[in-house]
């Protein structure tokens, strides 16, 4: 997990580095900035007196090998949303190959614990509904921050709630009974997601800490262009090719676009 999360925190280092000098100037893709500070700061706040101290004690108790079979476990559960949404892309034959990988995965990986599927070849891709809704010609609207959730959009906004629609988790609140026990297995899996997801970023703090001259434009830019590349396939505009080929020269690619 950790190499690629490098990937998209060096991504924002690169951005910061071509824009340091104008830090508070007004960004025509940011017009909600003081919003987005404040929710910035807010969010940050959870993330050191909740978050991190969480996210540490997880990663004291738990071996090396359960942490990753647990990163396992729901990247193959992504992967249900990954197949649908190659097909809404019009991706056939990746929408074949995710879904063959899932499968691979849930049988021979003991239901994801174990990446079968990149074993035999079978690779790992990342779509979601926001990169659907861009691929549809859905703009991407303000960069926009989101409390608890972090760098978002408008569209990324409705990208999260077609994502939730495509994980077999939203729907075990519904159909399970009692309630409790529902709404268990609706809310435990994803508060596990984000615990061991916030666990795999802790080696990467210092980066941020120290190389950025102000943490909301890092993770600003580190966000842009990392949807950016998502959204053009690593095709992305020739204006941003030179940002993208710094990265691979210091060894950062190619990208694995998914943070958590």
């Amino acid at each position: 997990m950790q190499n690629r999360n490098t990937t998209w925190l060096v991504a924002g280092l690169l951005a910061l580095a071509n824009g340091c000098a104008t830090v508070h100037t007004v960004d025509p893709k940011d017009p909600w900035q003081s919003w987005n500070r404040s929710v910035q700061s807010f969010n940050d706040g959870v993330d050191d007196y909740v978050m991190k101290p969480v996210a540490k004690g997880y990663r004291w108790v738990t071996p090396n090998f359960v942490d990753q079979g647990v990163t396992n476990f729901f990247s193959n559960i992504d992967d249900i949303g990954v197949c649908a949404n190659d097909a809404l892309q019009g991706k056939f034959a990746q929408s074949g190959a995710d879904g063959a990988r899932f499968l691979v995965n849930t049988t021979a990986g003991v239901a994801g614990l174990v990446d079968v599927g990149t074993m035999i070849g079978l690779a790992k891709h990342n779509e979601d509904f926001d990169q659907t809704l861009g691929y549809w010609g859905v703009p991407t609207g303000p960069y926009l921050v989101l409390p608890f959730f972090g760098p978002s959009s408008p569209r990324g906004v409705f990208g999260l709630v077609g994502d939730a629609a495509m994980n077999p988790f939203t729907y075990a609140g519904i159909y399970l009974n009692p309630s409790w026990i529902g709404a268990a297995a609706s809310i435990g899996p994803g508060a596990l997601k984000v615990i061991d997801a916030r666990a795999d970023l802790l080696g990467l703090e210092k980066v941020a800490t120290e190389a950025a001259l102000d943490r909301y434009e890092f993770f600003k830019n580190a966000y842009l262009s990392r949807r950016n590349y998502l959204i053009h396939d690593g095709n992305v505009p020739d204006d941003d090719v030179l940002k993208f080929d710094e990265l691979k020269d210091q060894g950062y690619g190619p990208w694995d676009p998914n943070p958590y």
